[in-house]
């Protein structure tokens, strides 16, 4: 005999999805307010995480799964999160102790190609 899969009602989809698109006009308000610097990149990404949550949960059914299924699925990217910010103050302890003990500069300027060392741009060169 087969067994039917879970039902859930489809007035929670239409919940989420009307969620979904407030969560889209405030990550698009963003954009349309100009707003700059660490306060738009933490709003984005807030957004951009509240959205995934909830898709993950409802969509993917990741709400009704066991907690072994759920850890099993969510733990290895979170790890690879917290892994890439520790791999982030890593590198900014070893730039600042080149710049400290090695006399960096703290913005270096990029160099121009070879070719145009000698005091001639690309238009003056001819073949």
């Amino acid at each position: 005999m087969a067994t039917e899969g879970q039902q859930h009602p489809i007035k929670i989809y239409f919940l989420i999805w009307l969620l979904l698109f407030v969560f889209s006009f405030f990550s698009y308000l963003v954009d349309y307010l100009d707003l700059q610097g660490n306060l738009r990149w933490f709003l984005i990404v807030v957004f951009m995480l509240l959205k995934a949550g909830f898709i993950v949960a409802i969509f993917m059914h990741m709400k009704w799964e066991r907690f072994a299924l759920i850890f099993g699925i969510l733990l290895p990217p979170i790890a690879l999160v917290v892994l890439m910010f520790l791999m982030a103050i890593e590198s900014n302890y070893a730039w600042n102790t080149r710049v400290w003990y090695m006399g960096e500069d703290m913005a270096p300027k990029p160099k121009p190609p070879e070719h145009l060392h000698h005091g001639e741009s690309e238009e003056e060169t001819h073949y």
